[in-house]
Parts: C-alpha cells; sequence; structure tokens
C-alpha cells in the first residue's frame, strides 16, 4: 500500500525505537500509509533489559509477537543488594522487586524488542535512517515537513515517538524545560566484561544517594552497568558534553569503594557509555493540531518505574485504535488522551522527587529499605495474570 492508495491517509512517525514501530504496525492495520524516520544510522541494538507488563503483554500478543519474546525472556534468577563495603545485605528473587507477574511479563533486552517489532513492519512501512525532522508547517489540510537532510515532503499527521529529548514536541509544543519533571537522580549507564562470573542476576551496591549495580544476562561475557547518584538540580550544562558528564560522575563516586572504582574506570573508556537525568515528562495535553505525542515523548515515566517500555506499547495501541475509531484526528487525539490518561498517570505516580526505593537518600531510608528487602522472598511469586490488563477492542483491522 502506498501514499496514493492509502484510504486513510499518510502518517509521519519520529523515531525507531519502541513507540514508533508500534504505532507504525497499528496504523498500517488500519489503512494508513506510515513513514517512520529515525535520526540514526540504522536499528539502534544493544541497550539495557527492559520489562513488558501487564497491559503490554495483551498488545504483544494482539501483534503476534509474544511468543518471540517469550524466546528472548532473560529469567534473571536473583538480586543481591550490597552495602557500601560490598557486603550482602539481602537476596531477593528479581519479581518481589520489580512487581512482575512470573510466568506472564517478560523481560528482554531493549534491542531485542527493537529489532522484533521492526522486523514485524519493515516490509509494510517505509523507514528513513540517517534523517529527522528539522520544521513542521501545518495547515488545513495537512503538514509540511522539512527534514535535517533536505527533503520536503507533506503528511496528514505527525507522531512524535522521539523519545524524553523529542524534537516533535519541541516543535509542536514548546520546549522541554515546561514539561520536564527532575526526580533529583542522574545515571551513567555503560557495558563492561563479565570479570566476575555472574549469571542471570544482578548486583546492587548502595550507600546512601549513590548506587551502583551490575546485570548479568543469561550467561553472557558482558555486564549492563549502573552508576545512578542524587544531584540537587538537573545539571543541563553537562547533558551535550560527554567529558563532563563522566568527570562529574567520576566525581560523584570518587570516594567509594567495592567495584565502583573498575566501574568509573571502565565508564571512561566503554564505546556505549549513556548519560541522562531521572525525569518525567508531564504535559497538559499530548497534542497540537495534527501533531500527537506517543510513548517518552509525551509521558516518560523513568526508568525507575521500569514502564517505559510498556507505556509506548500501550499508547501505541491506544492511539492508532483512537485514529480508526474517529472520523477526524481532533476527536482522535482528544479520545486517546482521555483513555490512557489514567494509565499513564498511576504509572508515573510509582516514583516521586527524591523517593527511589533503590536509590535511598539517607542512611535512615537505606536501612528501613534493606529491612523491607530482608522480608522479601527468593522464590518466585505466584504465577497469574495482573489487573489491569483490559484493553478496548477498536474497529476490525482494515487489512
Amino acid at each position: 500500500m502506498n501514499a496514493k492508495t492509502a484510504p486513510k491517509g499518510t502518517v509521519l512517525v519520529s523515531g525507531a525505537s519502541i513507540a514508533g514501530p508500534a504505532v507504525a504496525y497499528w496504523l498500517h492495520r488500519y489503512g494508513y500509509a506510515v513513514t517512520v524516520v529515525e535520526k540514526s544510522t540504522g536499528l539502534r541494538g544493544g541497550g539495557y533489559p527492559i520489562d513488558v507488563r501487564g497491559s503490554a503483554v495483551e498488545v504483544v500478543r494482539r501483534m503476534g509477537i509474544l511468543p518471540r519474546l517469550q524466546e528472548a525472556h532473560i529469567e534473571s534468577r536473583r538480586v543481591t543488594f550490597l552495602n557500601a563495603d560490598g557486603s550482602e545485605a539481602a537476596v531477593v528473587h528479581p519479581q518481589a522487586v520489580t512487581g512482575g507477574v512470573e510466568g506472564h511479563d517478560v523481560e528482554v533486552p531493549r534491542g531485542v524488542l527493537a529489532e522484533i517489532l521492526y522486523e514485524t513492519v519493515r516490509d509494510e512501512v517505509e523507514f528513513v535512517f540517517d534523517d529527522s525532522i528539522e520544521t513542521l508547517t501545518e495547515h488545513e489540510h495537512g503538514v509540511d515537513v522539512a527534514f535535517r537532510s533536505g527533503a520536503q515532503r507533506g503528511f496528514d499527521l505527525v507522531l512524535g515517538a522521539d523519545g524524553l529529548h523529542s524534537r516533535t514536541r519541541e516543535l509542536a509544543l514548546g520546549p522541554e524545560r515546561q514539561f520536564h519533571r527532575y526526580l533529583g537522580y542522574c545515571f551513567s549507564i555503560f557495558t563492561m566484561p563479565n570479570t566476575y562470573g555472574l549469571s542471570h542476576e544482578v548486583l546492587f551496591w548502595n550507600t546512601p544517594g549513590r548506587a551502583a549495580a551490575l546485570y548479568a544476562v543469561r550467561d553472557s561475557n558482558e555486564l549492563y552497568a549502573f552508576l545512578n547518584f542524587t544531584h540537587p538540580e538537573p545539571p543541563y550544562e553537562v547533558l551535550r558534553d560527554p567529558k563532563a558528564q563522566r568527570d562529574l560522575v567520576t566525581a560523584t563516586f570518587a570516594d567509594d569503594g567495592w567495584e565502583i572504582p573498575a566501574m568509573v574506570a571502565t565508564m571512561h573508556d566503554a564505546h556505549d557509555t549513556f548519560f541522562d537525568t531521572v525525569s518525567q515528562i508531564r504535559m497538559p495535553s499530548w497534542s497540537s493540531g495534527r501533531v500527537a505525542l506517543i510513548g517518552d515523548a509525551a509521558y516518560a515515566p523513568s526508568f525507575l518505574t521500569g514502564q517505559g517500555s510498556s507505556l509506548a506499547l500501550v499508547g501505541a495501541y491506544m492511539l492508532a485504535g483512537s485514529l480508526a475509531a474517529h472520523r477526524d484526528h481532533t476527536a482522535a487525539f482528544a479520545a486517546y488522551q482521555h483513555d490512557t490518561r489514567g494509565f499513564v498517570e498511576s504509572n508515573q505516580a510509582q516514583v516521586g522527587e527524591g523517593d527511589a526505593a533503590l536509590i535511598p537518600t539517607t542512611a535512615e531510608a537505606l536501612e528501613k529499605r534493606n529491612n523491607k528487602l530482608r522480608g522479601l522472598t527468593t522464590s518466585p511469586p505466584p504465577t497469574g495474570r495482573p489487573a489491569h490488563t483490559d484493553l478496548p477492542n477498536f474497529p476490525a483491522p482494515w487489512r
């Protein structure tokens, strides 16, 4: 199906990570001609493990990709919490910490989910890599888009699925800072050699205001390393300066023991070091005219909730279904926001400013957290289906 024969119209989606390909899948099913533009030169592989939980499991089941995700399921077996000196504070089953449901939810590397989504739609949807939206000009009949490459095209609708620092959101609804809710933490993520013999497990180290984690996915020779810390104000001045980011992390963890010096040293040389603030996006409206937002661009919950990918998948389903169920985009965008906002807000409310259970900021809070962990089990929780998996059934897909 091409733009000339599409009975529903044309849609440009910015972003090819999770929300973008997911909404492209559903829009194509409903009869839209979809183009996905991605600023990276190709599909971004790798990435730390993410969860697909609750309602999102039902979404991927309806997409037909749940069996593939179940095959890729990581099956982490334990989380060991450590004191500042490296001694053991508690050992628990991962599901007891995340609140997931054994046998229902799945955990996969982010890159695996992105690849499966891409493979599901790549033959049905146009993908344009190594390009991005430069300007948007809306008029009565559509949106004229100028791309960084110099190309110019017109679309009926534009959807921003381009993440926490969304360019689409900035162009259509204004600067990020007015929607940015800083939660009081910063983090750095990178990979490092698994010289510790870890397998299917997480080591989580804490001292007040700082945390570190080593995450072993299966029996890999590589670990995902996390360094997290409190910071009173968002360090906007370092967000575009990789050297300044590394210097900030180094200074923050300078006096810590255990494996922290080795982790910091690896961070400086790692090819995939990623730094950002722990933040949420909270907006009064997720759309403006013919432009709408989805996933982190509209309602990033922060990685501390573990719900970012699930919100992206559910949001993609809800937005595409709303467009299929309503005759015009204005009514569709309003229905998407009305029907999805409660789900979004309940997930965002899982963590507030400076109160993340994984990163207590005081010795008293840390001890209280550890005592609670010691009361949890190392066995998997009972299997079953979680609440809130009821998704609306939108009109039958056009194809």
